[in-house]
């Protein structure tokens, strides 16, 4: 199998032609009256044309067809539990876990937008301003098909098995432990190698873009260098009848067309698809006393428009080393005006070892408290407090939002992966209040 190549950086002005049609890009224009090899130019916007230069996302792309060359979208039912009805269950304030999610019977041949599965969300895409989250649960490749947003970015987090994303673009990889961005319009399609389940992030406003360092200086957390971009890679293919898919508004359309879509031979721009390995993640942490807030360990950000506010942050947990002194060093207990919705990709998240599972999940509302449960408690308040290396072997993770989710019938019902004993885990804590100062 040939290695696949990525151009690397975020938020950079990348191009790229196949070296199988050298001199694809038009030199010094977007558009020429004819582009070489008799391509087509067409842009994909990111972006309002008037946005300012910093915030503008746009991309040229040289295609043998035109993406308008297909028969009109019509409705269709191919993800079942795909929604955005926010209000089909009634609102719940408890804490909310669950285990993990069943992948579809080997007898029944699932594709990862047929295996699309809405958890959770709020907001409304017809106002472009919310989020979705869905975790995708597949056997089979998506096959004379592709698959486009355009209600919002999707941040994709595998969990079991790895994906084969092929984009206009060009192709990428992406194992558990990595993740891929596909930003809103982009088309793409979906392979994969037997039993394959995941997490999406879906945000309806803007775009992901790196958090701000301020005190922390030029470096750190996620680097730019460490994104990757695929490189052009063209189809030229006739296929009868293959299938464009869009979410729009919500719910899914078809359109047919007789070509693969995937037949840009070159490109240039800054609003590109991207993966992140999140092993080369720098993780900042205190050397002294005190638990950092999560919020050291975000990955990547959309930005609302409050200062400091977030549509939605993607935080990751990973293993690091532990050395704070006089300090309860797990999470500590809270209540957050930021809804938090929990995975784990592989391992045992230190906070709740028991019944958080790779492969479920957890979503803590607005306000509603959270933190150890009893046995991570006693074992941290009494431990001897020694350099320590933490979560090895461990990835866990958070969309982080400032909307008040609400879960759907799906998740409350269908799936019935949602723990209703999960209260539980807390209920054993002690009372440890003393006459004296010192216990």
């Amino acid at each position: 199998m040939t290695e696949l190549k990525y151009l690397s950086g975020f938020g950079s002005e990348f191009s790229s032609e196949d070296p199988r049609r050298p001199g694809a890009l038009p030199v010094g224009q977007n558009s020429p009256q004819k582009c070489p090899y008799g391509l087509y130019a067409e842009q994909l916007s990111g972006s309002a044309f008037t946005a300012p230069r910093a915030d503008n996302k746009r991309s040229w792309l040289y295609r043998i067809r035109p993406s308008v060359v297909h028969r009109p979208f019509k409705r269709v039912e191919l993800a079942k539990y795909l929604t955005h009805k926010w209000d089909d269950e009634e609102p719940d304030p408890n804490q909310s876990r669950w285990l993990p999610f069943d992948m579809p019977p080997a007898e029944e041949k699932v594709d990862f937008v047929a295996g699309l599965h809405t958890v959770c969300g709020a907001g409304d895409t017809r106002a472009r301003h919310g989020i979705a989250i869905h975790v995708y649960l597949c056997n089979t490749s998506m096959e004379r098909s592709a698959f486009y947003s355009s209600d919002g970015d999707l941040l994709i987090v595998p969990q079991q098995g790895a994906l084969k994303i092929t984009t206009e673009f060009g192709i990428m990889e992406v194992a558990p432990n990595e993740i891929a961005v596909i930003q809103l319009g982009m088309r793409f399609s979906v392979a994969v190698n037997g039993p394959t389940r995941g997490y999406i992030l879906e945000v309806f406003d803007g775009h992901f873009k790196l958090p701000d360092l301020g005190p922390i200086g030029a470096n750190g957390l996620a680097n730019p260098r460490d994104f990757l971009t695929p490189v052009a890679c063209y189809h030229d293919e006739e296929i009868p009848g293959f299938k464009i898919i869009s979410k729009y508004q919500g719910v899914l359309f078809e359109a047919e067309q007789n070509h693969s879509p995937f037949d840009v031979v070159a490109w240039h721009g800054n609003y590109v698809p991207y993966k992140y390995d999140l092993s080369k993640f720098m993780v900042i942490n205190s050397v002294s006393f005190d638990h950092c807030d999560p919020s050291i360990f975000t990955v990547l950000t959309c930005p609302s428009t409050k200062p400091g506010v977030a549509i939605a942050d993607f935080v990751i947990f990973p293993p690091r080393w532990s050395v704070q002194e006089n300090t309860f060093r797990p999470p500590y207990y809270h209540r957050n005006c930021m809804s938090e919705f929990m995975g784990l990709i592989f391992g045992s998240y230190e906070a709740k070892e028991g019944g958080f599972l790779a492969g479920g999940a957890s979503l803590h509302s607005i306000m509603t408290p959270h933190g150890p449960d009893e046995k991570c408690f006693m074992s941290a308040s009494n431990a001897s407090l020694l350099p320590q290396k933490i979560a090895v072997g461990t990835q866990a993770f958070m969309f982080e939002s400032s909307l008040s989710m609400a879960i759907t019938k799906w998740g409350i019902k269908t799936c019935q992966k949602l723990d209703a004993k999960y209260y539980e885990c807390w209920q054993k804590l002690p009372k440890l209040f003393s006459d004296m100062i010192n216990v």
